[in-house]
């Protein structure tokens, strides 16, 4: 049987990460950490990673997306990239939630069978997007919107472990940093992180409907207040 060759493609961050996988193995990456320009970029990301493989887009078997929670921007340009392609090319489309795909990116560090993983989305302030994730990918606490402080997670700190990772992770870390069982891994989110996770979806055929697929914005977006005179 042919290895599945999947596009993977991670925008809900300020990272913006293309990946290209052959069955379980990276065979190529392209990716930036220099703030929000995925617009600028994925498109020229996705010809790289293509080209260095000596491959075209109709090699493609799937797409895979992180499908959030994270910037509304970069969540919207992602998926409507994929969707894109996924139309174009007639391939199917999976997605990894935002916060799993952090945790994948940093498990084989932490081996540790009591360990929780806390991975964190900036929301601005001391706001997160977060879960509370089993080493066996199990969500203790599942998704959703948190201001951090003193007591966040105090009954979990007392038993287990815990690695608190994504980009809303450092600006906690004053807050938990005393406590013996808070660990913190800064490890950069990546395309790369999904490879396992989306071969095993397009085993099962796991697919998104590409038709209706939105990304998870967990909260509803609210544009800013306009600048420009006599527009509000």
């Amino acid at each position: 049987m042919q290895k599945p060759v999947i596009l993977h493609i991670e925008t809900a961050t300020e990272v913006c990460s293309v990946a290209l996988s052959q069955g379980d193995m990276l065979i190529a990456l392209k990716e930036e950490n220099r703030g929000y320009s995925h617009a600028e970029k994925l498109i020229t990301f996705i010809q790289t990673v293509v080209q260095e493989s000596s491959l075209t887009m109709n090699d493609l078997h799937a797409v895979c997306l992180s499908s959030g929670p994270g910037s509304y921007t970069g969540l919207r340009i992602g998926a409507s990239t994929a969707k894109g392609l996924c139309y174009t090319l007639n391939i199917p489309l999976i997605s990894i939630s935002t916060l799993e795909s952090i945790v994948l990116g940093i498990k084989p560090n932490w081996k540790a069978k009591n360990t929780l993983f806390c991975p964190m989305i900036d929301a601005k302030r001391m706001e997160v997007y977060t879960a509370l994730i089993t080493q066996e990918n199990e969500f203790l606490l599942p998704i959703q919107a948190m201001i951090i402080d003193e007591k966040s997670f105090s009954n979990y700190l007392l038993e287990h472990p815990i690695i608190f990772c994504g980009n809303g992770a450092e600006k906690c870390k004053p807050i938990f940093e005393n406590n013996k069982h808070a660990k913190f891994d800064f490890t950069p989110l990546s395309a790369k992180n999904q490879i396992l996770y989306a071969l095993d979806k397009y085993k099962k055929k796991q697919f998104e409907d590409v038709a209706y697929f939105e990304p998870f914005y967990l909260k509803e977006y609210i544009p800013g207040k306009s600048t420009v005179k006599g527009l509000y």
